[in-house]
């Protein structure tokens, strides 16, 4: 992905180079009628808390958690562009079990690398990330943004996909590019940039390209959320020697300037200036990266509105508005990224700011930078930081484990703030230098649901059906959705021995089961809600058990 490139003085081939390194006796229940849930704080108590105890259980704890999985470069998924099906599935299984097993609740993966696609897709050709070449269909043929989708529902996570706008061929692509790319059938909109090919988001017919490539997948898959990063137009790649070019600082703040390539959109720019247009040049490409962050918005809401649209922009918001001491790259100046106003404006659901920076480094404080997008989102849209987890490696610039977990902490300090995305899911998989032990023992101790989204939809679902029945050391339990919305989860909460436990069961599992606990017995009542696919939670289901044996 990302903008780190840039903040540790690494190229881009560098960049890619280190992060690949890293792949209940036939007891009856009764249930009374539906009940009000309690108003929910804007912090509620999160999972990881000494169970609660009481006669009614607290709210469902509520933050998002997620992961990057990245099929570029073969970073995360799958780990080499030439894997058989078999081994592809395994490994994004194993992916899933490891999210799983650590509590998160989402996976944000990356379905369009360069132009190209994870999916059958009639727009874009096959991914070479995946099978080798650009444009070959995978062999013993399947659908994988399918097969993801399923098998992360199947284990409650959402599946966020994940495009890069513009970029059309990545520098480590070795295959050719296809004959039905739109690189190859447009050429007159592509422009190559150092080692890259890009889409000039100046051209129209690229941005309508990327629009309706986005729109198919929203159309054709039962996806969550779509997903854009912080590659509108390209980084500033190095440019010795050329005469006049701009300069700017490259490593997130106080390094030697080095010149600069300019990105070579001429021709729409006199176009545009032909036609008429009164912006300079650079408020012109700010305008391009708008119009296309607002017509995702508006077109993805059309087609599915409960698909929510997030955006990972680097860090560091625009030079005029940053907090006191606050210095580095401008995505403002050199990506052409307002991102300001699109909190402004409301054009995204969530953003997830690049904050890859440790809390102590004075001139990108984590905490700063933090409180300074809060600050920017006057609509109360979600800020659901990135962290920079791969950074847990054996550079000089390493992070302790300790300081994701310090970061998630922070985290949850800020009433503007309900959850986190990693990057990437590389070092959780490795559970490098501990982090994945650590994270499930501080932070990420029980389940949690995504929070909600009220401004897409705030209809509440029907409350589910629930009965209860003893089969051996368990209680099984048949969940039913009510009529009307679809449920895509139910929250549970279990009552042991005076205490409530929390978890969360995918709406897809009509049957669940609940062991005794080995010291309290079995669950003497049951809390059940459904929860549908915007978070919004049903009235509740309260089930009262008979007393049951301890084991």
């Amino acid at each position: 992905m990302l903008g780190i490139i840039l903040l540790f003085k690494l190229n881009r081939r560098d960049y890619l180079r280190a992060l690949a390194a890293v792949a209940v006796a036939g007891a009856l229940c009764s249930c009374t009628a539906p009940v009000k849930l309690p108003s929910v704080p804007t912090k509620p108590s999160l999972p990881g808390l000494p169970p609660a105890g009481g006669d009614v259980p607290p709210p469902a704890p509520r933050e998002f958690r997620a992961a990057w999985v990245s099929t570029v470069a073969n970073i995360d998924w799958p780990s080499r562009s030439n894997l058989s099906v078999d081994k592809q599935q395994a490994e994004a299984i194993a992916i899933l079990e490891r999210a799983k097993s650590l509590n998160l609740n989402a996976i944000v993966l990356q379905v369009r690398p360069s132009a190209d696609a994870i999916y059958p897709s009639k727009l874009e050709p096959w991914s070479e990330f995946l099978t080798g070449q650009q444009g070959l269909a995978p062999q013993p043929w399947y659908d994988p943004l399918k097969f993801w989708i399923a098998q992360a529902h199947a284990r409650g996570l959402e599946l966020h996909a994940w495009f890069n706008p513009y970029r059309a061929r990545h520098a480590t692509a070795k295959t050719a590019l296809a004959r039905d790319s739109f690189a190859s059938l447009n050429p007159q909109t592509i422009k190559q940039y150092g080692r890259f090919l890009w889409m000039d988001p100046g051209e129209e017919s690229a941005a309508r390209h990327t629009e309706e490539v986005v729109f198919d997948v929203v159309r054709r898959y039962d996806i969550d959320g779509v997903h854009i990063d912080d590659y509108f137009y390209p980084y500033p790649v190095d440019a010795p020697g050329v005469a006049g070019a701009e300069t700017v600082a490259l490593d997130g703040g106080g390094g030697a300037p080095r010149a600069e390539l300019e990105f070579p959109d001429q021709p729409s720019w006199q176009r545009y200036l032909l036609g008429g247009g009164q912006l300079d040049r650079a408020g012109w490409r700010r305008q391009n990266v708008n119009q296309l962050i607002e017509a995702l918005y508006t077109g993805i809401h059309r087609e599915k509105s409960w698909v929510r649209f997030g955006i990972s922009p680097f860090g560091i918001g625009r030079p005029d508005r940053r907090p006191p001491g606050i210095a580095g790259f401008s995505q403002y100046d050199k990506l052409y990224a307002d991102t300001e106003l699109w909190l402004a404006k409301g054009w995204l659901d969530y953003l997830s700011p690049q904050l890859y920076w440790p809390i102590g480094q004075p001139a990108q404080a984590f905490e700063v930078l933090l409180d300074y997008w809060v600050a920017q989102n006057p609509r109360g849209r979600h800020i659901w930081p990135g962290l920079y987890t791969s950074r847990i490696d054996n550079s000089a610039k390493a992070f302790p484990p300790e300081e994701i977990v310090r970061q998630v902490a922070l985290t949850r300090k800020h009433p503007g703030v309900d959850g986190q995305v990693h990057f990437s899911i590389a070092p959780l998989m490795e559970n490098r230098k501990g982090i994945g032990d650590l994270l499930k023992a501080e932070v990420y101790q029980g389940q949690a649901l995504v929070p909600a989204t009220p401004w897409l939809g705030a209809e509440l679902p029907a409350a589910p059906l629930v009965s209860a029945r003893r089969e051996g050391a368990a209680l099984a339990l048949k969940l039913t959705a009510g009529a009307g919305k679809p449920v895509a989860q139910y929250a549970l909460w279990a009552k042991y021995g005076g205490l409530w436990r929390f978890s969360v069961v995918p709406g897809a599992r009509a049957d669940w089961s609940l062991p005794d606990d080995a010291t309290a017995g079995a669950a003497s009542a049951l809390v059940v809600s459904a929860v549908d696919r915007l978070g919004n939670e049903s009235a509740r289901v309260t089930v009262t058990l008979a007393p049951g044996a301890k084991p």
